[in-house]
């Protein structure tokens, strides 16, 4: 999971033909802390070239509003085709559910 600031995730969502997927957690987040965990296990499941960013949502303020970022930790998946809008995913229960949900939205 590579850390990004505000401005190279901008460039990462704006990119095609790739899917990408950006962790928002704040640092005292303790549900972040378990959800960033479930997404370490679950990204050595996925296929090396999905990007798997994190982003503190405390530097990110346009990210914020743009995609309305209701609560943290949440979960943006990006799908190849940036003509479709990214999904959002806030209840990440387990590593299964965290892996089902960015598959069905990347594949």
């Amino acid at each position: 999971m590579k850390e990004m600031n505000q401005q190279e995730l901008l460039e990462a969502l704006e990119r095609k033909g790739e899917p990408l997927v950006v962790f928002f957690y704040t640092p005292l987040c303790g549900t972040c802390k378990a959800a960033r965990r479930m997404l370490e296990v679950a990204e050595h499941l996925l296929p090396k070239e999905l990007l798997i960013a994190a982003g503190n949502v405390n530097m990110l303020p346009m990210l914020v509003n743009t995609y309305r970022i209701s609560s943290v930790p949440a979960l943006l998946v990006a799908p190849a085709d940036r003509s479709k809008a990214p999904h959002i995913y806030y209840s990440m229960g387990s590593v299964e559910r965290v892996l089902d949900y960015i598959r069905s939205v990347t594949s």
